[in-house]
């Protein structure tokens, strides 16, 4: 097994390098409550009306482990429009950190340019709040959303989860639990960079180890956190680690994007792989040089905004807008 990394794009390595005293590749779980600090610093100040084109509200719905905090976001003329199809955002932060602000400003860009309803979810973090709880509080929260859809002002048929990273992972658990439970039809599943597996043991995960951002130390911590000693196991769930699933058919169409140079790349790769041999729909996007989350931590790079772009191509096709 090779451990020599692919190279990153030459623009994203670039921004890499000037972020490196405030961006780690490795976190061990002493560095929980620093990075937790660090995330909290940055969102409250994040302009989620995207000037005013946005309206947003916070609201708790209830769950099965307590009340479960949304942030829904309509386009500002959404009473004129009659009900609009939505998207359900997953935060990432490898499941030890974040909270519904933060990656939802894409989402919210997405409602305000496609006309969509945005729902982001707080889960609870790991590991004070082991498996299942940040996944049932996030099915619980979509749940809620698809049976109160008319308050929301949504098209019930017309409702995609989304996540980013941890919240890709958990995007992809709850498309699972949805199909296993009967629970709400899902339009589509849009799973950015996503956590699928706690193995930990592929080539990619070696190849990032002690590079870029979230080598394999920080995806010990994060499935550790959530798993404890299960993790890499024989007993791990489908709903904790999607890669787990036995059965990958009958599940929405699938978007998956993932760098040449993170540790998720192959078991993205083989996600995906995996629902087209079970008959499914996936489209997958394999950036070249791509470090984990680039598109967040260089928003203005060429890779970054081709990404973008292809996310908002696959949602303009599935919605047919």
């Amino acid at each position: 097994m090779t451990k020599t990394p692919p190279p990153f794009d030459p623009e994203l390595g670039a921004a890499l390098e000037e972020l490196a005293s405030v961006v780690s590749p490795t976190i061990t779980p002493a560095d929980i409550p620093t990075l937790r600090a660090a995330r909290t610093m940055t969102l409250p100040g994040l302009d989620l009306t995207l000037r005013g084109t946005m309206a947003v509200e916070e609201i708790t719905v209830p769950g099965p482990h307590g009340e479960i905090p949304l942030i829904v976001g309509r386009p500002a003329d959404a009473a004129e429009r009659g009900p609009l199809p939505a998207v359900y955002y997953i935060h990432g932060g490898g499941m030890i950190a974040g909270d519904a602000r933060g990656g939802v400003l894409d989402p919210l860009r997405w409602g305000r340019d496609l006309g969509l309803v945005v729902v982001s979810v707080d889960y609870r973090l790991a590991p004070e709040n082991p498996h299942p709880v940040p996944v049932e509080d996030c099915y619980a929260g979509l749940v809620w959303a698809v049976e109160n859809a008319a308050k929301l002002g949504v098209d019930p048929e017309r409702v995609l989860v989304a996540g980013t990273s941890a919240g890709g992972g958990l995007a992809a658990a709850v498309a699972l639990l949805a199909r296993d439970r009967g629970g709400p039809a899902l339009l589509g599943q849009l799973l950015m960079c996503p956590m699928l597996d706690d193995r930990n043991d592929s080539v990619s995960g070696a190849q990032m180890d002690g590079i870029g951002v979230w080598d394999r130390t920080s995806n010990e911590t994060g499935w550790t956190a959530l798993l404890g000693d299960a993790r890499g196991g024989p007993d791990v769930s489908p709903y904790a680690a999607p890669a787990r699933a036995a059965d990958l058919s009958g599940l929405p169409p699938a978007f998956i994007d993932v760098g040449s140079a993170e540790t998720f790349r192959d078991e993205d790769v083989a996600y995906a792989s995996r629902i087209w041999q079970a008959g499914g729909r996936a489209e997958l996007h394999v950036w070249p040089g791509g470090f984990h989350g680039f598109d967040l931590v260089a928003p203005k790079a060429v890779l970054s905004r081709q990404a973008r772009e292809a996310r908002v191509a696959w949602l303009r096709r599935l919605l047919s807008v």
